[in-house]
């Protein structure tokens, strides 16, 4: 069984940090699911779901569990303040 890590990052196209984020993430060749909340409302549900706010960017850290159910790992909200540790858990996808 895979112990991979998949992205989930919740965004806004108004907000910087989120940007920033994206920027970075693409600049490192890192891959992630693009969950834009400014396209699809739809997904500010998904949002408060996980963190329980509707605060952007939302990293969203998933590993598959047994019979491929997907289990979330760990969310940050926030880039900049937690780059460090998101940085981290890439680099372990």
């Amino acid at each position: 069984m895979e112990d991979k890590l998949e992205l989930e990052l919740y965004t806004r196209p108004t907000c910087s940090d989120c940007q920033d984020a994206k920027k970075y993430l693409a600049s490192n060749s890192f891959h992630y699911a693009d969950k834009d909340v400014g396209k699809n409302p739809a997904l500010e549900q998904d949002l408060k779901k996980i963190s329980g706010t509707r605060i952007v960017p939302m990293f969203a850290f998933y590993k598959k569990g047994l019979f491929g159910k997907r289990k979330l790992v760990k969310h940050f909200i926030g880039f900049e303040n937690n780059k460090d540790e998101i940085i981290s858990m890439l680099k372990s996808k």
